[in-house]
């Protein structure tokens, strides 16, 4: 039963206004929507990999958001006249969560992810640049779907991609390439203690990358499927016995 006097609010993550009589509409109000999935995807990569780069990658995007929080409290600019979205406009919001998103990955695919080679060179740098457009033209649609559906203006949602680049590349640099360039650099021994302390080994926490190009992505496939034949192996002598 509610109290008498109580002010409340709606909180609308998932509350998106959109022209019901477009599909391209309701394909933006979607689009717009998917960032959502990305913190349950942090949450599900950081318990499941103890990746270290994965953890910086997600406290990034909480302070990215935080910053976002800020930036819209100190300017106070109001969202475009014609708006259907509450509170301060400037800067959006989906749009720098985004614009860092897909900064720091493509970062982390250039700088120090290797996929496994088909063996083909050409292939290996077709399917590394078409990753790399996939994750900045998703960044870039949800941007625009922001102005599209008339949550911000043109400006607003430059300035958000403007400020999530900003904020991703030192970001990125100062949490893992800097520390894995100058491991004897005070970032490269804060990055070792992270990762050597008692905490963080009884946490498993690791950094794959510092060990294979891949993370050990391979390494971890090649000892299942050799785990996995000498089980099938065993299975078959035992039905033939």
């Amino acid at each position: 039963m509610a109290e008498a006097g109580i002010q409340r609010a709606s909180l609308d993550l998932t509350h998106v206004l959109y022209d019901s009589s477009s599909h391209v509409s309701l394909l933006m109000a979607l689009i717009t929507l998917s960032p959502i999935l990305l913190m349950a995807s942090y949450a599900v990569l950081a318990v499941f990999t103890r990746e270290l780069t994965v953890v910086h990658m997600w406290a990034g995007q909480f302070l990215c958001e935080f910053f976002n929080w800020v930036i819209k409290h100190l300017i106070k600019e109001d969202r475009p006249v014609d708006s259907v979205g509450n509170g301060y406009g400037f800067p959006s919001s989906h749009s720098q969560y985004m614009a860092y998103f897909a900064t720091f990955l493509v970062l982390h695919l250039h700088f120090r992810h290797r996929f496994v080679s088909t063996g083909y060179w050409i292939v290996d740098q077709v399917f590394r640049i078409a990753l790399h457009a996939a994750f900045i033209t998703w960044a870039a649609v949800v941007a625009y779907s922001r102005y599209y559906l008339a949550y911000h203006s043109i400006a607003q949602v430059l300035w958000g991609v403007f400020i999530g680049i900003a904020f991703a590349v030192p970001f990125y640099i100062v949490t893992e390439l800097v520390p894995t360039r100058c491991p004897d650099s005070l970032l490269g021994k804060t990055r070792l203690f992270i990762l050597t302390n008692p905490v963080s080994t009884w946490l498993r926490v690791r950094d794959g990358w510092a060990v294979w190009p891949d993370s050990g992505t391979e390494e971890q496939w090649q000892a299942w499927q050799k785990e996995w034949k000498r089980q099938r192996a065993v299975e078959q002598k035992t039905k033939t016995t």
